[in-house]
């Protein structure tokens, strides 16, 4: 992996219950991780495609940096993660679709 191409991680601002109740607002995190290109499969494509998603991009990262962030932004444009895919321990796959209104 030659890491040409930064990609940022997004963890949108949620909600949440501390241990007596309390409602928490968690604020977004972005956080920026170099990462490798890759075409979307035609197989894989039109099978996502019968299943009503679009995969649009595959980015490829370290695992260590991926911690199951639902979203990410690549040059200005925000994807939602489709599916991730790991063959061995050096990389994780990162299927992704546009999020239609950002």
């Amino acid at each position: 992996m030659r890491g040409d191409h930064e990609l940022i991680l997004f963890k949108p601002s949620g909600r949440t219950k501390d241990n007596i109740g309390n409602e928490i607002v968690i604020d977004p995190v972005e956080t920026a991780v170099l990462c490798d290109l890759r075409s979307v499969g035609r197989n894989e494509f039109y099978s996502a495609a019968t299943a009503g998603m679009a995969p649009e991009m595959v980015f490829v990262m370290h695992p260590y940096e991926y911690s199951g962030e639902q979203q990410v932004i690549f040059e200005g444009v925000r994807y939602q993660v489709i599916r991730t895919y790991s063959e061995h321990d050096e990389e994780v796959e990162l299927v992704c679709g546009k999020v239609k209104g950002k």
